[in-house]
């Protein structure tokens, strides 16, 4: 379907010069796509640049009725709220249409994490194969939880991020803002001993991406995620076997030994420390939990 020209360019503007992750743009082009074709078919006008607060209701009611939740149909006024936003910046409107809209409620969900136990048991005990490519699964592993980055992150990390004197990694993150997260000690070793092997049996690379496939080529999404839900699956039964549950289940676990959540949310790379704060609600629940069990009168 062709889009808008103002539509086109906002998924330029976030694509090439905010340089959000490819899942990210695709659900925003989905959502203002979705959003566009409902207005030329029961707007009151056509021109997305002149949708007025009644449309974006319409919408949101002609969105509930299909049974979309109201954390997707946040998700969607997410994804208008930014493209207004860059329209009023560029003087393409002079005021948003969202002002007057009110998001659905959602219930609170909780990040879904593995108890340490379970992450101990994985990378003790669990076989992850032999060879270059054992190494690499067990080292996505190791990756995600010991650094909390997000798969994309993972996968667009190079070798020259890799920085062994101070034992740290480099991580591009989103809105091309750049971090610094620690490597201890034992994870450390697993890259530099993964960086030996492949640089042995792999001739040549592309870009030098720090993770590649048996071609030498980066990493596809889809695989990391199947790595992860295979050994994930192994050693516990939480719902959501997923890359993210190990960025969860890091934050979640440098929280509940204390960590100080301005920390937390510089190693994560959030914006602000809202989006941190939900892992307070874990750490809380952990402690309502011991509190149950030991406490005489509990």
């Amino acid at each position: 379907m062709d889009l808008p020209v103002t539509i086109e360019s906002f998924l330029n503007y976030i694509r090439y010069e905010k340089r959000y992750s490819t899942n990210t743009f695709e659900s925003y082009k989905n959502d203002l796509s979705q959003f566009y074709v409902f207005l030329k078919a029961n707007g009151t006008t056509d021109d997305i640049l002149k949708a007025g607060h009644s449309d974006i209701r319409n919408w949101m009611v002609s969105l509930m009725q299909d049974k979309i939740s109201p954390r997707s149909i946040n998700r969607k006024l997410s994804a208008l709220k930014s493209f207004y936003k860059y329209m009023l910046r560029k003087g393409d409107i002079n005021k948003t249409p969202l002002a007057k809209v009110q998001a659905p409620k959602t219930s609170k969900r909780l990040p879904v994490f593995v108890e340490e136990a379970g992450i101990e048991n994985l990378l003790t005990n669990i076989d992850f194969g032999e060879g270059l490519e054992g190494r690499l699964q067990k080292l996505i592993i190791e990756l995600l939880y010991g650094t909390g980055m997000r798969r994309n992150e993972l996968i667009q990390l190079k070798e020259s991020d890799v920085d062994s004197y101070y034992s740290q990694i480099k991580v591009l993150g989103k809105g091309n803002k750049e971090r610094l997260i620690p490597l201890h000690p034992e994870l450390l070793v697993s890259v530099k001993e993964y960086m030996a092997e492949k640089k042995k049996l792999l001739e040549s690379q592309r870009e030098n991406y720090l993770l590649v496939n048996a071609t030498g080529e980066k990493l596809k999404p889809a695989s990391v995620y199947a790595i992860v839900k295979k050994y994930l699956s192994q050693i516990t039964t939480v719902s959501k076997k997923s890359p993210h549950v190990l960025r969860h289940t890091f934050a979640t676990h440098l929280m509940n030994r204390g960590a100080d959540i301005n920390a937390v949310k510089e190693l994560l790379g959030h914006s602000s420390l809202a989006a941190t704060q939900v892992y307070t609600h874990n750490t809380i629940e952990k402690l309502k939990d011991i509190h149950r069990k030991a406490h005489p009168k509990a």
